[in-house]
């Protein structure tokens, strides 16, 4: 690359308009940088990590302040397809430690998740969970996690990749409500794939085909203790088995799956991203942030216009709702999803891929989840776009770099498309409101 190419590469495109954000997102495009990951003791391993590398990981990235494994089958072997091929044919295990899991425990334990949720927490039965949504008093996304109650008075919050332990007990210095919030001794792993209510059945007994989505069983694997939710980030049909005591019964839990595991063709692999993509899920970081408002990234269905009561950031959303009923919305991009050509995206991109209208011009967005869907025969994204060029069918074109580019230094054509790009097996928060004969916006 001459030192004018690398002067454009690294440069930050001044077109994009992201008059919205305070920081805005980094769109220099400075490649793969490879560097080495430096393990110290600053950055927690969690219980399952010495068991990853037993298992074959060979990279890794940080989440929530832990190491997280992101590859275990090197490119030469196939790499991200072969554990794609397993996620979506038989049944895999993830480490997901990095999910911390928050507990608000105590009399007062409904009123303040309520207060600091946009959904309605009284209606979460226990031995129930839900994917919700945190925002903060300007509407913005401060995590969305999967939030099990345990008991009438115990809630877990399995957190995405933002720190909500100090909000929320930041929260309760001014509520004062009787309650205690701790980060707990529980990591979770995941078992996903189309066999994975086989395997369960094996570890923890029939009953497992009784619990609905999102339903929570107690029970033991390998002679410990866990919570196990029918819940994923894959699309694929799955599990998330929550170990209490983590950091003493790690291996007992770990080994007693890969033993069960066997019969059925487990894997040990990432988080299916390739997966998750085609499903329409998104990755908090990534995909959005506290910045992002749940109006721009197909999220409206968490704001609820009918709860009952206050909660954080309740009058900034009911006023955005308003302007965005208008035509008015507070901001300018939107995010969709995208078909593109290109060579097959065979990994996780290092950067926010620029986006151009179907002319080619001047970038006006961005990629945030690319990657190949080998089921759909093309590149798939999720990302963002003007709200004036969001509408599905929408021509566009995507700056990728070199090594995905049909032509070096010329843009492939996309299109905005519908989301989900594949379904997935679960259904979703509007299939299950529905099913309720409710509004999905409760």
């Amino acid at each position: 690359m001459t030192d004018h190419a690398t002067a454009q590469a690294n440069s930050q495109p001044r077109s994009v308009d992201q008059s919205d954000r305070v920081v805005p997102i980094n769109l220099r495009q400075s490649g793969r940088t490879p560097t080495e990951l430096l393990i110290s003791n600053r950055v927690r391993k969690s219980p399952y990590w010495h068991l990853s590398h037993q298992a074959g990981c060979w990279r890794a990235t940080v989440y929530n302040r832990i190491y997280h494994p992101r590859g275990y089958v090197r490119p030469e072997d196939g790499g991200a397809a072969a554990e794609h091929e397993a996620l979506t044919h038989h049944v895999t295990m993830w480490n997901v430690a990095v999910e911390r899991q928050i507990r608000v425990q105590g009399p007062d334990a409904e009123r303040f998740v309520d207060y600091v949720i946009t959904r309605d927490a009284t209606r979460i039965k226990p031995m129930h969970g839900k994917y919700v949504i945190l925002c903060n008093e300007r509407g913005g996304i401060l995590n969305d996690p999967v939030l099990l109650r345990l008991a009438e008075d115990e809630f877990w919050f399995s957190l995405a990749d933002s720190d909500l332990l100090f909000w929320l007990q930041g929260v309760n210095v001014g509520m004062r409500m009787d309650v205690r919030i701790d980060e707990i001794d529980v990591c979770p792993v995941q078992i996903q794939g189309p066999k994975s209510e086989d395997l369960m059945a094996d570890l923890v007994g029939e009953s497992i085909r009784e619990i609905p989505y999102y339903g929570i069983l107690e029970a033991e694997v390998g002679g410990c203790a866990v919570v196990i939710s029918q819940s994923g980030f894959s699309g694929e049909k799955g599990y998330e088995i929550y170990l209490r005591d983590a950091t003493l019964h790690a291996d007992a839990m770990w080994n007693a799956v890969l033993a069960a595991g066997k019969a059925h063709q487990l894997s040990v692999i990432a988080p299916g991203h390739q997966r998750r993509i085609q499903a329409g899920i998104m990755s908090w970081g990534q995909d959005i942030d506290h910045e992002t408002l749940p109006f721009q990234c197909n999220l409206a269905y968490q704001v609820p216009r009918r709860k009952q009561g206050d909660y954080i950031g309740k009058a900034a959303l009911e006023r955005i709702r308003e302007q965005v009923d208008a035509g008015n919305p507070p901001f300018t991009m939107k995010l969709v999803g995208m078909t593109l050509g290109g060579k097959p995206v065979d990994d996780y991109a290092p950067d926010f891929w620029l986006v151009s209208d179907a002319a080619g011009g001047d970038p006006v967005g961005y990629l945030t989840s690319p990657w190949h869907a080998p089921e759909l025969g093309t590149n798939i994204a999720l990302g963002y776009v003007p709200v004036a060029l969001s509408a599905v069918g929408t021509e566009l074109t995507v700056h990728l770099p070199d090594e995905y580019a049909i032509e070096p230094g010329k843009p492939v054509p996309a299109r905005v498309c519908e989301v989900p790009f594949r379904p997935s097996v679960n259904p979703s928060a509007r299939e299950l409101a529905h099913a309720r004969g409710e509004d999905a916006t409760v």
